[in-house]
């Protein structure tokens, strides 16, 4: 059986790191399988879905990365086509990836102790970010 929810996430951009765990954790318990996958998607170019402790020393780790790798103020060849400023953030989400899949059993997700679901929003304002939430199991 298959089993599909869409979450709308309000985020600030900017690599706005936001913690999904709980409203996927939700969607797998109202699915009413009991072991499978979960495959957590964000349509679009600019933001991008993993997994880490999601702490606040932990996410200014990952932010700061974001920043020295890829900075946001060298020029992007995407910038001077394009004009929205916004190349940085098309090159951190493809690093990242726009999905992520996770399996879990008894309701539950299989995650480990200082594992959370992050979606890691990196345009540069503001964004209503739809999440596709496909569920995947018996």
């Amino acid at each position: 059986m298959v089993v599909t929810e869409r979450l709308i996430i309000r985020t600030n951009g900017n690599n706005h790191v936001v913690d999904l765990t709980g409203p996927v954790a939700e969607a797998v318990a109202r699915s009413g399988l009991r072991s499978g996958i979960v495959t957590v998607f964000v349509p679009g170019s600019t933001a991008g879905l993993t997994t880490m402790e999601f702490e606040s020393g932990a996410v200014e780790d990952l932010q700061r990365w974001f920043e020295e790798a890829i900075p946001a103020t060298r020029e992007y060849r995407h910038n001077l086509r394009w004009g929205d400023q916004n190349g940085h953030s098309h090159l951190r989400a493809s690093l990242i990836g726009p999905s992520l899949t996770v399996p879990f059993q008894d309701h539950r997700l299989l995650l480990g102790t200082w594992q959370q679901i992050v979606l890691v929003d990196f345009d540069i304002r503001p964004r209503r970010r739809e999440i596709i939430v496909q569920i995947i199991g018996e």
